[in-house]
């Protein structure tokens, strides 16, 4: 189940929390942020390469590259066992921005991302079938937990792909981790 809580960015312990997905996209859609539900066109095994897991969306990953131009498409993959689950981790927990909007597809698993907006903060949980576009210049932070499990779809505009300008804000510390938001469920 996908879900959004709202936080005032100085008030982390409590936040007004939506489940049903159109009041989700309406939340989102307040700060420009698409969100999505896609479904495959085929079901995908959990062990699922690359190609098969683009050609089970590729419908819709060709109506966003029309839209927008996307040059580049490719899978990450992360689980359990990964050798260097902690130090990816670490990289997307602190606050950034990306001059180009990010784009992720959840084709399995999970992770959360945290939008900070105007003075708020946008916690998305997002699962398997949920697309999520972040604005260019937004900044955020995600968490994939201490044992992550997800395969996600990413679109890039550039071809240099994920490149991250870090605020130096220590703001996503203050935030319930992945793990505690399950746990808060």
């Amino acid at each position: 189940m996908s879900v959004l809580t709202v936080y005032s960015d100085n008030q982390p312990q409590q936040g007004q929390r939506y489940t049903d997905f159109a009041a989700i996209q309406d939340q989102l859609k307040i700060i420009n942020v698409q969100f999505e539900r896609w479904t495959a066109k085929c079901e995908l095994s959990a062990d699922a390469d690359q190609e098969t897991a683009i050609a089970a969306y590729h419908d819709s990953i060709e109506s966003l590259k029309q839209r927008y131009g996307f040059r580049s498409v490719d899978v990450v993959s992360l689980n359990p066992n990964h050798p260097e689950k902690a130090a990816f981790r670490q990289k997307f927990l602190a606050e950034h921005i990306h001059e180009d909007f990010e784009v992720r597809f959840f084709v399995e698993g999970s992770g959360l991302f945290y939008l900070h907006v105007d003075g708020k903060v946008y916690a998305v949980l997002c699962q398997k079938g949920d697309l999520i576009s972040v604005p260019a210049n937004t900044t955020h932070w995600f968490d994939m937990g201490e044992n992550p499990r997800f395969v996600c779809i990413r679109l890039f505009t550039k071809p240099d792909g994920w490149v991250a300008d870090f605020t130096g804000s220590d703001i996503s510390t203050c935030f319930p981790t992945f793990d505690q938001y399950i746990t808060q469920m």
